[in-house]
């Protein structure tokens, strides 16, 4: 049996919601070993002047329990 721990993860971008999530993996890759899927649960964007100037994203990271 294959167990798995989530953990969320907010991430942004001046660019797109698509490079905040993908922002977002790059960097949590950087300390959780073994990332096995993503699920956005959440998009915002900050806008100023009527211009998106920040995308941000809420995901749920999945990987696997080393035992």
């Amino acid at each position: 049996m294959e167990i798995a721990k989530v953990v969320q993860v907010v991430s942004s971008s001046k660019k797109s919601f698509d490079d905040a999530v993908t922002k977002g993996v790059k960097n949590a890759s950087k300390t959780i070993r073994g990332i096995s899927g993503v699920k956005v649960t959440d998009w915002t964007a900050t806008v100023k002047d009527d211009e998106i100037v920040r995308y941000r994203v809420t995901m749920d990271i999945a990987f696997g329990v080393e035992g």
